[in-house]
């Protein structure tokens, strides 16, 4: 299992919309694109000197393909709706994780 995790930094300008179009449309069409079984959304505890908001959104996915497909037939896409909608609002960079384990009591 590998974990897809997206950190972003968003302008306080835009945050309360742009948290509304996370949680409303983009999280779900990351989701709708089949390559994911679920992702989860926090927010970094820690201010950061460039000031803005910190947030970390984790997709798990199945396996190394799944990711590559998602590489190749929806990011560019699902990338460019946010560059649209907030330009120059916001700084994200990517992380790929691979679950080692996982613990439920």
């Amino acid at each position: 299992m590998l974990v897809y995790n997206v950190t972003i930094n968003i302008d306080e300008s835009v945050h309360d919309e742009w948290l509304s179009w996370m949680r409303d449309k983009h999280i779900p069409d990351m989701l709708a694109t089949g390559k994911f079984s679920h992702a989860k959304m926090a927010k970094v505890l820690v201010e950061e000197d460039m000031g803005g908001v910190t947030y970390s959104v984790q997709y798990t996915t199945k396996d190394r393909q799944t990711l590559e497909s998602y590489y190749s037939d929806d990011a560019e896409r699902l990338r460019a709706d946010g560059q649209k909608l907030f330009p120059n609002k916001f700084v994200a960079f990517r992380t790929e994780l691979e679950v080692i384990s996982q613990q439920i009591p």
